[in-house]
């Protein structure tokens, strides 16, 4: 039979403060937005959202959903979905032209 060790909750403080630093990703997020509509940053502007998306999932799915306490597995089961979700975004942008992917 398997041993469940217990583990140490954040407190309402930590979650605070995890909600802080999503608010000030989420606001450099919608920033980037208006500075690559002033600038034309094109596809650095795309990786930097893409790199701010990956901190915050592992962000919320670690600290909200706890995740860092379940087994390895599961956090392979969120970090294949994360996986897709981010092929699919880029199907997705191919398609409407915003990407282009050249044939060698």
């Amino acid at each position: 039979m398997a041993e469940h060790t217990e583990h140490q909750h954040p407190t309402i403080g930590q979650y605070w403060k995890i909600a802080g630093l999503l608010a000030v990703l989420t606001a450099i997020e919608v920033a980037l937005f208006y500075i690559d509509e002033a600038l034309e940053l094109g596809t650095i502007n795309v990786v930097l959202l893409i790199i701010l998306a990956l901190l915050k999932f592992v962000i919320v799915v670690g600290w909200y959903m706890h995740l860092r306490f379940e087994r390895p597995l599961l956090n392979r089961f969120f970090g294949a979905g994360f996986v897709m979700a981010l092929f699919l975004y880029g199907v997705v942008l191919a398609a409407m032209g915003i990407i282009v992917i050249r044939a060698a």
